[in-house]
């Protein structure tokens, strides 16, 4: 059962997510993903300008004088959220957190495809696989999604990136939209990644903290690491610590960019105490263009 304050939650995403839809993402998602094919339609006569390549030579030869075939895109179309639920998805420094971030995102994405009439699916993990929601259609659907990534209480703290894309990928079986929404704190899933990419479109929607990038100088400070629950006091005004961090998180975010890029896949990135809109446009315009 949903309690009160989830159900509000739930209600308030979902107008302000609808109304992104509607305004903003609607056009952009319908023109970047593309239905499965073009089905046949009906015949018409041939008229200036038309693709000889359409030509119904059966209806040509019975009635004399050319006819084409009309065709229509096959819409529909299967969307799968991949959701990150890791202890450092908890972790947020301005009004959100990852995991309410990613909560927003699969509002927007969900009911993008729901508008286009396209069934949506969610997988949620950490260490493990730790629920699945076949893909389906609808409003009532959709709300579901929602409910789950903002409420659910995982049992692992961990992250396996490798074991959820092979669920995945073992799980849908038809070519679909993969959104894998992370902060890809992980390492050994480049080789299963590359064999989603090629089954799939599948675009990674890497979340941040600004904190995670620049730790202040607060002196001595009691870090607790999310994922282990391992407790280390370390002196954030230490300038060797300063450098090795920003280092540390520098080659982290260039590595997980070289995985991406040698498996020719998107990704997008987006930060607890930014517009995600922004990112999220600039997304779908670069995908059109590249259509």
């Amino acid at each position: 059962m949903l309690t009160k304050e989830l159900l509000k939650q739930v209600r308030q995403i979902e107008i302000r997510t609808r109304g992104l839809v509607n305004q903003v993402f609607s056009g952009e998602y319908h023109s970047v993903f593309k239905g499965r094919g073009m089905e046949f339609s009906e015949v018409r006569e041939y008229q200036f300008g038309d693709d000889i390549r359409n030509i119904d030579w059966n209806v040509t030869a019975r009635f004399g004088h050319p006819y084409i075939k009309i065709f229509e895109e096959e819409r529909e179309l299967t969307v799968m959220l991949v959701v990150d639920m890791s202890g450092s998805l908890i972790f947020g420094t301005v009004d959100k957190t990852k995991q309410q971030v990613a909560a927003e995102l699969s509002a927007i994405l969900a009911f993008s495809a729901m508008k286009n009439n396209d069934k949506v699916g969610l997988l949620m993990f950490t260490d493990k696989i730790e629920k699945f929601v076949p893909p389906r259609k609808g409003r009532i659907h959709v709300l579901r999604i929602i409910s789950e990534v903002l409420s659910f209480e995982p049992e692992g703290k961990s992250t396996g990136l490798k074991q959820a894309l092979e669920y995945m990928n073992n799980a849908i079986k038809k070519r679909s939209i993969v959104f894998l929404l992370s902060d890809f704190i992980d390492e050994g899933y480049e080789k299963i990644l590359r064999i989603v990419g090629r089954k799939h479109d599948l675009i990674g929607i890497v979340l941040k903290d600004e904190m995670e990038n620049n730790i202040p100088k607060l002196g001595l400070v009691k870090f607790t690491d999310a994922e282990t629950g391992t407790e280390r006091y370390i002196d954030t005004s230490d300038k060797r610590f300063q450098k090795w961090y920003r280092f540390f998180q520098e080659e982290n975010k260039e590595k997980r960019k070289n995985i991406f890029v040698a498996s020719r896949l998107d990704s997008i990135e987006v930060s607890t105490g930014q517009n995600y809109i922004t990112p999220l446009v600039q997304f779908f315009r670069m995908r059109e263009k590249r259509w």
